[in-house]
């Protein structure tokens, strides 16, 4: 493959295994890359590991939905019974934390799971009907039998020639252009 100088989005290099995947990616963030992505059939949580990701954004969002959900079923509760129709029955304080469980338990796991969905949908950047590896036509058999990892070519250590190289000497069984 000949190295051309029109703009790329980054090179995309081919494995043939799940491990020959993994083992290239920790090679890559070791050699200081970190605009990194791996593409596969299935799941590969080592590959993941190994590009460095360890982003708690969504743990956040989760935690925070719930916390604001329980406040907010709970503040429901309180401001229906105490402030908006004070009916005191049977002598019950107006304030009565126990009966307001059921509602705060609920709303706390509804705004929790909303957030979970939403966040979900937010953080991946869906709905993504392209992408620019679908530019690459062996990119097809990365939802059949084929791995990939891509290096961006916004990555502050990416150089054209030497990227390619590189890419090549971890045993990738192809290496390509990724044209934006």
């Amino acid at each position: 493959m000949s190295v051309t100088t029109s703009p790329v989005y980054g090179l995309l290099a081919e494995f043939d295994t799940p491990a020959a995947l993994v083992a290239a990616a920790r090679r890559t963030h070791a050699e200081g890359y970190r605009k990194l992505d791996t593409f596969s059939p299935f799941p590969i949580e080592e590959a993941w590991e190994a590009i460095g990701h360890h982003d708690r954004r969504m743990s956040f969002i989760v935690l925070m939905g719930g916390i604001i959900g329980g406040l907010g079923g709970y503040g429901l509760e309180y401001w229906v019974h105490a402030m908006a129709y004070p009916i005191n029955v049977a002598g019950k304080p107006l304030n009565s934390w126990p009966q307001f469980i059921p509602v705060t338990f609920e709303m706390t796991i509804l705004i929790a799971a909303l957030s979970a969905v939403i966040g979900m949908i937010v953080l991946n950047g869906l709905p993504m009907p392209y992408h620019p590896v679908f530019n690459v036509p062996r990119f097809e058999h990365a939802s059949r039998d084929k791995f990939f990892l891509l290096v961006e070519s916004t990555d502050p250590k990416f150089d054209r020639q030497r990227t390619l190289e590189f890419l090549k000497r971890l045993d990738a069984s192809e290496v390509n252009e990724v044209e934006p």
